[in-house]
């Protein structure tokens, strides 16, 4: 198992209640799951599902994000945004 440190920016900090979650995962997409039951506001696992999510300045996939990871991340969560 590895270290999953998700990012929250923006609305989706705004919403998780702190900047940024450490949980002990083998892929992302369970880490992304511990994060959205921890929290007893289930609007957050909502808008957790519309974020995009970066790794290393890379934009991650869903394909991506059931990857066995080698070793611990920190994942950028950015919800959707509008701007010019």
């Amino acid at each position: 198992m590895t270290q999953v440190r998700l990012h929250y920016w923006a609305g989706a900090r705004a919403a998780a209640g702190v900047e940024e979650d450490l949980f002990t995962a083998s892929t992302i997409a369970d880490a992304l799951a511990q994060a959205g039951g921890s929290r007893t506001d289930q609007r957050f696992a909502k808008i957790l599902s519309g974020c995009s999510l970066l790794l290393d300045g890379r934009a991650l996939h869903p394909a991506d994000l059931d990857q066995p990871l080698a070793e611990d991340v920190a994942v950028e969560v950015l919800p959707p945004f509008a701007g010019g």
